[in-house]
């Protein structure tokens, strides 16, 4: 699947229509994340109980690839113990894309791994 294939069918229905999107009222966790290489920005908030995300929406800014991986990925984190997320990859965000690393430049990658980096945040403060 070349490029601008992958553009036209998941990436862009995902950045169009995004899944989960919007601010959760009541959010027992925020985290946001932001690629300084080109602004995009992204901010994630969960429900947690029993060590479980019981929900997860976001809001953000950016890019297709960005906001679709946020998309796609809150869609696969919902209902998942916390522990499960630290097993998450690049390689796994990718593949929800239907892509792999060759599918993007360098640069375009970090867009891709931006809600990956947020969503590993909060194995981080669970271990603090």
């Amino acid at each position: 699947m070349n490029l601008d294939t992958l553009y036209r069918e998941e990436i862009l229905e995902h950045w169009q229509n995004p899944q989960n999107f919007g601010k959760m009222r009541g959010a027992d966790l925020v985290i946001e994340q932001v690629n300084p290489l080109c602004g995009d920005q992204v901010t994630f908030f969960f429900k947690i109980e029993s060590g479980k995300i019981k929900d997860v929406s976001f809001e953000g800014s950016g890019c297709a690839i960005s906001i679709a991986s946020a998309s796609m990925l809150s869609g696969v984190i919902k209902n998942k113990p916390i522990a499960a997320l630290s097993k998450i990859t690049g390689k796994n965000v990718l593949s929800l894309m239907g892509a792999d690393k060759n599918s993007f430049p360098p640069a375009r990658l970090k867009c891709a791994f931006l809600s990956l980096e947020a969503v590993r945040k909060i194995g981080q403060m669970q271990a603090d």
